[in-house]
């Protein structure tokens, strides 16, 4: 007999899971299909694990710099075991996934394990959507739900002559189960992924070279930021060459590592290391999930959907990485929730993609929402615009890391803001007053003129906000 469920969801990550928790808080019987662990990439292969091991680089980093504090040690003596840097980071998942499970318990939401594909019309159901779950026991089992969910999220892309072996080429999956560090890295890709596990590296003790095929790392984000975060890369010791094209033939593998010749502007170089790191994007879980018994669209790779997550059939709906656009899991838990209000026939909010806030948690982190400056010309805006260094502000100074700025950009017609890019400490933590400033619909002078406290970092926000109009206190 069919599992019979009013919304059946496949895939529980962030985008999943907090859909099947929003329809369940609205009163609707719903079964995630889940081949894994509730909490899919971002919680056991992706965020939450990349991010423990950042923090645990960034207290290593902070000891080793303690004199700039006045606290003495002796840097000979401390050491770091990445065992143990590994298990802190179960931990911590460890953690998180026991009250994600509590959290489908007290939501009474069904979870199903296994391997779910989308079937078309059959004798469980008179339309495509009920979802064929192969058990871990090799059983089958039959989901049918009046809405379809799916959230099949993402998989590290690979590139043609460098597929990842998790021995000499990683993936980002990979290097979360490293048992130890190696003495150089060569990180192929200077896109988020690849500058975080540059920092993080580095922090480590890595050799680091970063390679770009862009003209410049971070190339989704504002040009000065890009621009900044390499040269306080390169400032720190990090190798970062862009425009760079590797010639996969010459790819050589050697008793402690392996060599690889690329093109550079400034001609052929030979790049050694003992691993190399692949992370050139993520491409979406489209394939083996039954979409070809639908007339469900997919263009590009990723799933076509409307701005509430419905797909070419109204029934079905997806959201996520699956469907492509910002590829954050903050992103994909609000389309959760879009998609499940809409099915619970609730108001809905979707929000445009650049309107998502986007973070790097790299160090330095940086952080950004709407527009970049060469975005909102393309668009057609007149600009006004101002950028506050962090060296303007005493509590960056105090902290020891007054390096980077935020940066606005407003509509000289309409005071609208645009969009504002940071590059600092603490970044991803301040870009939410941003977010929420656009949200609201507030003026860049209404920003400035609220009164932040003081010493804070969130007064280089009112700063830049105020330089807009020409009325920063601090420049």
């Amino acid at each position: 007999m069919a599992i019979q469920v009013d919304v059946a969801i496949l895939g529980g990550g962030p985008g999943g899971y907090t859909a099947a928790i929003r329809a369940a808080q609205q009163g609707k019987s719903v079964a995630i299909i889940e081949m894994d662990k509730v909490g899919g990439t971002c919680l056991h292969r992706g965020c939450i694990p990349s991010k423990s091991l950042l923090r645990s680089a960034e207290v290593y980093r902070t000891i080793l710099q303690s004199s700039k504090y006045g606290i003495a040690i002796n840097s000979e003596h401390v050491t770091y075991d990445f065992n143990d840097v590994q298990q802190t980071k179960l931990d911590k998942v460890d953690q998180l996934f026991k009250g994600l499970q509590g959290l489908m318990k007290r939501h009474r939401i069904q979870m199903i394990h296994g391997k779910g594909r989308v079937t078309g019309p059959s004798i469980f159901s008179p339309r495509s959507g009920a979802i064929a779950v192969e058990l871990a026991d090799g059983e089958m089992e039959s989901v049918v739900g009046q809405h379809v969910i799916i959230a099949t999220g993402s998989k590290p892309r690979s590139l043609p002559g460098l597929e990842p072996d998790g021995k000499v080429i990683l993936s980002s999956d990979h290097a979360l189960e490293l048992d130890k560090l190696p003495e150089s890295m060569l990180v192929v890709g200077g896109g988020v992924i690849g500058v975080e596990w540059a920092t993080l590296l580095h922090d480590f003790g890595v050799q680091v070279t970063v390679v770009e095929v862009g003209a410049r790392l971070l190339p989704g984000e504002d040009t000065e930021i890009s621009l900044e975060m390499t040269r306080q890369l390169t400032k720190r010791g990090i190798r970062v060459l862009t425009g760079v094209q590797l010639d996969t033939e010459s790819f050589t593998v050697q008793n402690e590592g392996f060599t690889i010749r690329a093109q550079t502007a400034d001609g052929d170089v030979v790049l050694d290391s003992n691993q190399m790191l692949v992370s050139v994007g993520r491409a979406a879980n489209v394939e083996d999930i039954g979409l070809e018994n639908t007339d469900v669209k997919v263009k590009n790779g990723f799933i076509a959907v409307n701005e509430v997550g419905q797909t070419s059939e109204p029934h079905i709906y997806a959201i996520g990485d699956a469907i492509g656009g910002v590829q954050l899991a903050h992103a994909a838990s609000h389309e959760g929730i879009v998609a499940a209000d809409h099915i619970c026939g609730q108001p809905v909010h979707p929000v445009a993609s650049h309107l998502i806030p986007r973070c790097i948690y790299s160090y330095p982190e940086v952080a950004s929402y709407g527009y970049t400056e060469a975005a909102a010309v393309a668009a057609g805006f007149e600009l006004k615009k101002a950028k506050v260094p962090f060296a303007a502000i005493g509590k960056a100074i105090i902290s020891g890391h007054s390096e980077g700025f935020v940066k606005v950009i407003a509509d000289k017609a309409t005071d609208d803001i645009l969009g504002v890019h940071i590059i600092g400490q603490h970044a991803t933590e301040l870009i939410s007053e941003a977010a929420l400033s656009g949200w609201l619909n507030a003026a860049p002078w209404e920003v400035g003129m609220m009164v932040h406290p003081h010493p804070t970092l969130s007064e280089a926000i009112a700063e830049a906000m105020l330089g807009v109009d020409g009325r920063s206190i601090s420049l």
